[in-house]
């Protein structure tokens, strides 16, 4: 399944692997090589990988990309094409890719038929995320600009501060708070 949202904003390529039991330690090998091979990519900007619970076997990873354009150089890549044929036989089935933009991929739950719940919902979670944020990553900084003044001049500060909550949010805390609220995020 493959869809492609219009927004081109960064996009992040969420796949899906459901892995033979006996295939495991090959596949977490594998998983190492493509990580490093794609981070090569121009406009690569992480990858998140969400591993099975104890006798499980779906991985779910997600590839981010600063554009559309970019996530499409290195999904249809030579390079990929190769490794996924080379860990083909280790999967139990076809490998599932989707296409997100922006924050809709915190709120996408894997292998949901619903795209998106509520945009209340949305908001709330978001506001709660970054509100403390707001409050804690200056404070955080206040030394830094002490320390070195041409750092906390407007603009230059806000950009520090900005870039701060921006990464925390994707990258550390919104991942696992959406995991936590999951059942009620996803109720209608």
């Amino acid at each position: 399944m493959t869809e492609i949202s219009p927004d081109c904003n960064g996009v992040t390529i969420r796949i899906q692997h459901r892995v033979r039991p006996e295939a495991l330690a090959n596949y977490e090998t594998w998983l190492r090589r493509i990580i490093e091979v794609a981070a090569r990519y121009c406009g690569h900007q992480g990858v998140h990988v969400l591993r099975p619970p104890d006798g499980g076997c779906d991985y779910e990873i997600a590839v981010r990309f600063a554009s559309e354009e970019q996530a499409d150089q290195w999904r249809h890549s030579d390079e990929r094409r190769r490794l996924i044929d080379e860990i083909d036989p280790a999967l139990q089935n076809k490998e599932t890719i989707e296409i997100v933009s922006g924050i809709d991929y915190w709120f996408t739950p894997p292998g949901s038929t619903a795209k998106h719940p509520v945009r209340w919902k949305q908001w709330l979670v978001t506001t709660s995320v970054i509100w403390p944020l707001t409050m804690l990553v200056p404070f955080l900084w206040d030394p830094v600009f002490q320390l070195l003044p041409f750092l906390g001049v407007w603009g230059v500060r806000n950009g520090f501060i900005s870039a701060t909550i921006v990464a925390l949010v994707v990258y550390v805390v919104m991942p696992r708070v959406v995991r936590i609220v999951a059942s009620w995020m996803f109720r209608h």
